[in-house]
């Protein structure tokens, strides 16, 4: 019995031996046919431990009797930065799997939700982590072919710093799902991933096809890059992969991605990306997507030395390859008298907070804050506005218009350090530490006859008594929104109309606005946070407010407030928050479906379980009702 038991186990050994051997001849087979492909160059890992893991995965090596594996999170890792996965993708194709993407659809997922309520209203939680990280500074997009599809991207800290997260919604906004998007295997010019990401961004086609972009950077080197990944139509953004359509394993690829701008100069950083598709079917350049950014340039061996210009770029094949960024914030001789960091003295090349839209026959629109005035350092600054025609390429910079002024802009509130978390530089409205970003809140639509609406705000109103030192400087502040019209495509604008005049809000703080205008034009909605609520212009506290501006484009507005928050948001300061005291981001969000109703993102300072931290909140002016709790209960 002993001997038959014994030859069975050494049958059985041999066996699985055997199996063992022609499973590796298999799989070596399969990876050496996969390596052979010369356009996917092998990446060998620096660290000895991790190379022989790589050689043994690869059937490069013979694995010692007693030496112990690396475990799977490690070698996976490996696996993917060496560039096996490609050559493994490259010897098979595999189409995606549409039942799979179609009942995707269909999830109504969530993680941490929270839903504020007052009444009938409802702000709802949009990112879906269950930690006290910092989320702030909004996008949004909606699906035009899909209206309950909805995508929102902002700057999270979950990973410890500040990264892109982007979260997505296939109720309209009632649920959420989030994530962070697969950025981190792409490597800088530095031969480093980066360290964080920044300014999220996120549109959608005309197909339904989704885009996002962030700002890739490491913490201690000079490199930065701006990228850009995909979620094809019927995914909706509940993940990403590469842009590239070419490639087998589209979908289930996080990269390449496409690479907008890369830079590894000392003197060279990318910021303030923003991205747009042209979504309208009728247009000749229908679904081409575009990224206009700020490009600061610290050495440019001409005028002052330093410039930071509007660039552009654009894709024609899905956001897989770029063209070469450009400037295309021009001169003008008329508005552009001071600081050129160029040879052209004129030059309107001391920039920042572009925001980029696209007509409904592919005109694209730019709005714009330059500070090439005599006196940018008192506050003298200026909203600009460029465009490109639909007849024109505008890779080229002959294409696009001169610069036009739309109105001035005036930034001289409160100046920090201050003991509410004002940073050094910026500046405040006191008794709030946030940052006023009146060059970054600058927003742009377009109705169907093509008429424009630019939106900003700024402290031409301000009261003397909250002037100078943030720490001495005392409300009220009465920093207030205003919107201005075109009708002639941008070559002039009409004179600023404020939204929020102290004979309807008092001498209150009202900031970082945004907004969107409907397709038929009847109906301008600017939404911005605002201090004129019980006593938070002295206390700090703050909401949201809801404009809309019937007839926007008369000369008799009827405007029109409604309060979104449920209650009003206490004040962020280092008392109660050191970690995230002076910042909710440098804009929020507005999105108008194709029925004209507004839909908004906001960072709101109610965190969960009675803390003050910053997410992110969604509401709109027409939430359907909240779903039975016993189906928020089965999900």
């Amino acid at each position: 019995m002993r001997t038959k038991l014994c030859l069975w186990l050494a049958a059985t050994v041999v066996l699985t031996g055997m199996i063992l051997v022609l499973s590796w001849v298999q799989t070596a087979t399969r990876v050496n046919a996969a390596t052979l492909d010369p356009s996917i160059p092998a990446r060998t890992p620096a660290n000895r431990v991790l190379a022989r893991a790589l050689a043994l995965e690869q059937g490069h090596a013979q694995s010692a009797p007693y030496a112990q594996p690396l475990s799977s999170g490690p070698l996976r890792t490996v696996l993917q930065a060496s560039g096996e996965f490609d050559r493994r993708a490259a010897a098979v194709a595999l189409a995606p799997d549409a039942e799979a993407l179609t009942a995707l659809s269909s999830l109504l997922t969530q993680g941490c939700q929270d839903v504020l309520t007052a009444g009938s209203d409802r702000n709802i939680r949009v990112n879906q982590d269950c930690s006290f990280r910092f989320q702030a500074e909004e996008v949004l997009a909606i699906n035009s072919t899909n209206p309950a599809n909805l995508i929102a991207g902002y700057n999270d800290g979950r990973l410890g710093t500040n990264h892109c997260g982007y979260a997505w919604s296939f109720d309209g906004g009632q649920t959420w799902g989030d994530q962070v998007p697969p950025f981190w295997g792409f490597i800088l010019l530095d031969g480093h991933t980066a360290d964080a990401c920044s300014d999220p961004t996120a549109t959608f086609d005309a197909d339904g096809n989704a885009y996002i972009g962030g700002l890739l950077f490491d913490i201690n080197s000079a490199a930065s890059a701006i990228v850009v990944a995909k979620s094809n139509a019927g995914i909706g953004g509940a993940f990403y992969h590469t842009p590239n359509a070419m490639l087998p394993f589209q979908t289930f690829r996080p990269g390449p991605l496409g690479v907008v701008a890369n830079d590894n100069n000392i003197n060279i950083f990318h910021d303030k990306e923003f991205i747009v598709a042209d979504a309208h079917p009728g247009s000749p350049k229908r679904n081409n997507v575009y990224v206009t950014w700020t490009r600061f340039n610290s050495a440019t061996g001409a005028g002052i030395g330093e410039n930071n210009p509007i660039f552009f770029s654009q894709s024609t094949d899905g956001g897989a390859t770029w063209s070469p960024g450009m400037a295309i914030s021009g001169a003008n001789v008329a508005i552009c008298t001071a600081f050129s960091g160029s040879a052209n003295p004129n030059a309107c090349d001391q920039d920042q907070g572009s925001h980029p839209i696209v007509g409904p026959d592919g005109t694209i629109y730019v709005a714009f804050a330059n500070s090439n005035t005599p006196s940018p350092g008192a506050g003298q600054r200026q909203t600009l506005f460029v465009s490109c025609p639909a007849t024109a390429d505008c890779r080229q910079a002959a294409s696009w218009t001169a610069p036009v002024k739309v109105a001035d802009l005036f930034g001289t509130h409160p100046f920090g350090p201050s003991a509410e978390g004002c940073p050094s530089g910026r500046r405040c409205l006191p008794p709030n530490g946030y940052r006023v970003p009146e060059v970054t809140s600058i927003s742009i639509s377009i109705d169907g006859s093509s008429t424009l609406y630019a939106v900003w705000a700024d402290f031409r109103n301000g009261a003397v008594t909250c002037m100078g030192p943030a720490a001495t400087a005392r409300p009220p502040c009465n920093n207030d929104v205003f919107y201005a019209v075109s009708t002639d495509g941008g070559a002039t604008w009409s004179a600023p109309i404020n939204i929020t005049p102290a004979a309807t809000f008092g001498p209150t703080a009202q900031w970082q606005p945004w907004s969107a205008v409907t397709r038929d034009g009847t109906t301008l909605w600017v939404a911005y946070y605002d201090r004129s609520y019980g006593n938070c212009e002295f206390e700090g506290c703050n909401d949201i407010t809801l404009a809309q501006v019937a007839n926007p484009a008369s000369d008799a507005p009827a405007i029109s407030h409604t309060r979104l928050t449920t209650a009003s948001m206490p004040n962020l300061v280092p008392a109660n928050n050191p970690f995230q005291a002076g910042f909710l981001g440098d804009y929020m969000w507005v999105a108008v479906d194709g029925d004209g109703r507004p839909h908004v993102v906001w960072a709101d300072t109610r965190g969960r379980n009675g803390t003050v931290e910053a997410d992110v909140y969604f509401t709109t002016g027409d939430l359907p009702p909240p779903p039975p709790a016993a189906l928020l209960l089965s999900r």
